[in-house]
């Protein structure tokens, strides 16, 4: 422990402020002698006589009491100490306002910027060691958003750019009546996966920001309604399923929207005979299996990224934008719950989200 770290100047501080304070009944009292021998004579009483009948309130006082000049003495010298110690707490307090400058220079342009305190156990040290915690996570936080704005940017641009490519090859020379039907159905085809991903990136802004309301609802029910309006799209897949009742606090559009996507990503990476199991218990909440390829355990993490698309065969060409499992894990984290993936060993993949009692 140094002369620099603030437990030991408090300390320091403490001690002086200690050894003052025993010698406060000694300095009031010579105060109080110093003021009844060089001081005004505007209350001063002769010994064993009593204050003139004129005499002021404070006078008489005085007299009935005469604890009262030593109190307000005693009073005046701890004011004194007190105003004294305030330049001591601040010196004190004088390393931890040094840090303020180093983190106030924190900003996007130097999100890298650390303290790096040290090993030390010092206080100041922990706090410096918590700062740099806080700003690697709020680093990785802004990579992440910085990415996906720029996955958006892209993702947006590209059928943008087909967009207009195709107008212009339209407005460039006449075309037959096929054509002209060829190219409108490629238009519309285009501008249904751009609001298939604005539908997803509005969806996935709304789980980060968190829930609004929360409600105890029937998971189990949610998940019967997603895979029966899902069946006939399924056609050619089994899907098994067994529910038992589970109570989850949330909001019923996103634990919708959940389930749903876990569905259609089964069903969309899986074989045209394949199966999908689906179970709702207490723990886990919800497990969903297909038998789809299998994922190399090395890139299921990515899985959960925005805009992360595998080149496994799908049964479902619609032209995912890569927010499903995205989507997902937001909407559990919204929910307090975690949401994990893992391969099956064989073909397929398993995705477990648990979600805390109701």
């Amino acid at each position: 422990m140094t002369i620099g770290s603030p437990r030991w100047r408090m300390l320091l501080v403490i001690a002086i402020v200690l050894v003052a304070s025993a010698f406060v009944p000694l300095v009031a009292e010579q105060m109080r002698a110093l003021w009844l021998e060089f001081g005004p004579s505007w209350c001063r009483v002769p010994a064993l006589r009593a204050p003139a009948p004129d005499a002021s309130f404070v006078c008489t006082a005085v007299y009935r009491r005469p604890s009262i000049p030593v109190i307000l003495t005693i009073v005046l010298v701890l004011l004194v100490l007190a105003a004294a110690s305030i330049p001591l707490i601040r010196w004190s307090l004088r390393p931890v306002r040094d840090m303020a400058p180093a983190i106030a220079d924190v900003g996007p342009q130097n999100l890298g910027h650390r303290l790096r305190p040290g090993s030390s156990r010092e206080e100041l040290a922990t706090l410096g060691r918590a700062i740099d915690e806080m700003m690697d996570r709020i680093a990785v936080g802004y990579e992440a958003q910085r990415r996906f704005a720029a996955d958006a940017s892209h993702e947006l641009r590209t059928p943008l750019a087909v967009q207009r490519t195709l107008i212009e090859v339209g407005m460039a020379h006449p075309l037959t009546p096929d054509q002209v039907e060829l190219l409108t159905a490629q238009l519309l085809e285009i501008n249904e996966r751009n609001e298939r991903l604005i539908e997803g990136l509005l969806v996935l802004s709304e789980s980060d920001r968190g829930l609004m309301s929360w409600s105890p609802l029937r998971l189990d029910l949610i998940t019967s309604s997603v895979l029966e309006s899902h069946r006939e799209r399924a056609a050619g897949i089994k899907i098994v399923s067994r529910l038992s009742p589970r109570l989850v606090l949330g909001e019923q559009v996103l634990l919708e929207r959940l389930v749903t996507n876990l569905v259609q990503n089964a069903i969309k990476y899986n074989r045209p005979d394949g199966t999908i199991e689906v179970s709702v218990g207490a723990d886990p909440a919800l497990v969903i299996t297909n038998t789809g390829d299998d994922v190399p355990a090395d890139e299921v993490a990515a899985l959960f990224e925005p805009f992360r698309r595998r080149s496994a065969t799908r049964i479902d060409h619609s032209g995912g934008a890569g927010l499903g499992l995205a989507i997902a894990r937001s909407i559990t984290r919204a929910h307090d719950g975690t949401i994990a993936a893992s391969s099956t060993g064989h073909d397929g993949l398993r995705v477990e989200v648990n979600f805390p009692a109701a």
